[in-house]
């Protein structure tokens, strides 16, 4: 097949279009990451998130963001997450997140002094109630001052 060269502008355009349409997903249901200040987590400064559930049918893949510089000593990061349910009830989870390998190749991504992960918790989350869930994320390395830590969040978005 032969392109003539009046054809060229409209087969441009379909490609175009098409890669618009494939990149276009849906927005997450939250996607938020808050700056610790000089790059120092403390342990009594924790982060909190207030996600409104709308929709409890429907299956969500959950993430922590961390964002670190080069700098950080560790190949890992200890996070106690506390979730409290619309319903007044709370719980608890420890989570050990690998920012490298046994190697001490960093996992994340980015040119530079920082890396950030997108670290996958749980592919299929489904909410059991309606309403404002509040997720609290509090370093656990067993040092009052974490440094090197940038950026903490978490981010919710539909699976599909």
């Amino acid at each position: 097949m032969t392109l003539k060269f009046n054809q060229l502008p409209v087969f441009i355009f379909i490609i175009l279009l098409s890669f618009m349409v494939i990149s276009c997903g849906k927005a997450p249901l939250f996607d938020n990451n808050l700056a610790i200040k000089d790059s120092i987590w403390k342990a009594d400064d924790n982060a909190l998130f207030e996600v409104n559930v709308t929709d409890t049918t429907k299956n969500y893949k959950f993430y922590i963001n961390i964002r670190h510089t080069v700098a950080y000593r560790y190949s890992n990061l200890y996070v106690f997450m506390n979730t409290r349910l619309p319903n007044g009830n709370i719980t608890r989870d420890t989570l050990e997140c690998m920012l490298a390998t046994p190697e001490g190749k960093w996992l994340g991504k980015g040119f530079g002094e920082l890396k950030d992960n997108q670290i996958l918790l749980n592919s299929a989350l489904r909410f059991p109630l309606k309403g404002k869930y509040i997720f609290e994320l509090e370093q656990g390395m067993r040092v009052k001052e974490l440094n090197d830590i940038s950026d903490i969040g978490i981010r919710i978005e539909r699976a599909f």
